[in-house]
């Protein structure tokens, strides 16, 4: 067996052994404690649909289950706007019986990905609208309280001004749907492309400002912000009032906490001093696969989780 495959092998056995409730070995031999399986964390980390297949099986029910028992208490959803009804109602139970929060979807009508809402267009306004109603009904069922919005892509036939006036407007329609459903759309700034409209935290700011609205505020992705921006404490100091959400993502790689190059162990500690008492949705993937893989990223939150001591 050659050296490095040996090493592997070792290292998923110990990650193993420590979520199954073993003796926890972390790279300082000396740093030895027992494993913390069930016990919830300082801060709410929401994983999402398949991120414990490998452990839990294909039910979204039976992995949601799964993340009770690992000790997260929160979860997020892209998607489940896209859901049936029935299973909708199923997961507001089981969330609810659990005492388990919702944490975001997506408001997306078809449009998220495309030129929209910087048009200024009614035919783009009105979708969604119409979408944030349909929103508002969903986070009925599941006791949501905030949801996702991309405004779309950049018009560049228009100036940047306009563009972002017919952002504003839209977004301030759209809230007066969502204060009445108790429901927060989250803005996210995003480094998937540069044809994006809202890329950056200070941009971010300045539009929920201009909304006015207790259900407008921010999405700040820590991954998409190091990509983007860098300073993230700064940032998201400068942004504190108007942050209602915060999402998870090594970089780079987009993997779980460890993986990359931002300090996790830093930042989740300032969050808490700050007395952040929202959801950190976990928006990755994971680094290795299988079992494993879902093993390393549990022992990946819990080392970086460990910012008390």
């Amino acid at each position: 067996m050659e050296r490095r495959t040996f090493l592997q092998k070792g290292t998923l056995a110990g990650i193993s052994a420590l979520a199954l409730g073993g003796a926890a070995t972390s790279a300082n031999a000396a740093d030895t404690k027992p494993a913390a399986a069930g016990k919830t964390f300082n801060l709410d980390y929401a994983p999402h649909a398949g991120m414990f297949k490998n452990s839990a099986g294909d039910d979204f029910l039976d992995q949601i289950r799964f993340m009770h028992d690992q000790g997260f208490r929160s979860i997020e959803d892209n998607g489940m706007l896209g859901r049936d009804t029935a299973l909708q109602n199923k997961i507001g139970e089981l969330l609810a019986k659990l005492n388990m929060r919702m944490g975001v979807f997506v408001i997306d009508g078809g449009d998220n990905w495309k030129i929209s809402l910087t048009t200024g267009k009614k035919e783009f306004l009105d979708l969604f609208l119409k979408t944030c109603e349909r929103s508002v009904e969903l986070a009925k069922r599941v006791n949501a309280k905030w949801a996702t919005v991309v405004p779309g892509f950049f018009e560049r036939k228009l100036p940047i001004g306009v563009q972002t006036g017919n952002v504003i407007d839209a977004l301030r329609r759209g809230a007066e749907i969502l204060e009445k459903g108790g429901l927060t759309m989250v803005l996210e700034p995003l480094s998937d492309t540069p044809d994006l409209f809202l890329r950056n935290s200070d941009q971010t700011y300045m539009i929920c400002r201009a909304v006015n609205s207790p259900s407008c505020k921010i999405l700040f992705d820590i991954y998409h912000m190091q990509k983007n921006e860098g300073q993230l404490i700064t940032n998201i100091n400068l942004c504190w009032d108007e942050i209602a959400y915060i999402q998870i993502g090594d970089n780079p790689g987009r993997k779980e906490p460890g993986t990359g190059e931002i300090n996790y162990k830093n930042i989740f500690k300032h969050l808490h001093t700050k007395g952040y008492k929202g959801v950190m949705g976990m928006e990755h993937g994971n680094a290795l696969p299988g079992k494993e893989g879902e093993l390393a990223l549990i022992k990946a939150y819990r080392d970086a989780d460990n910012f008390l001591g």
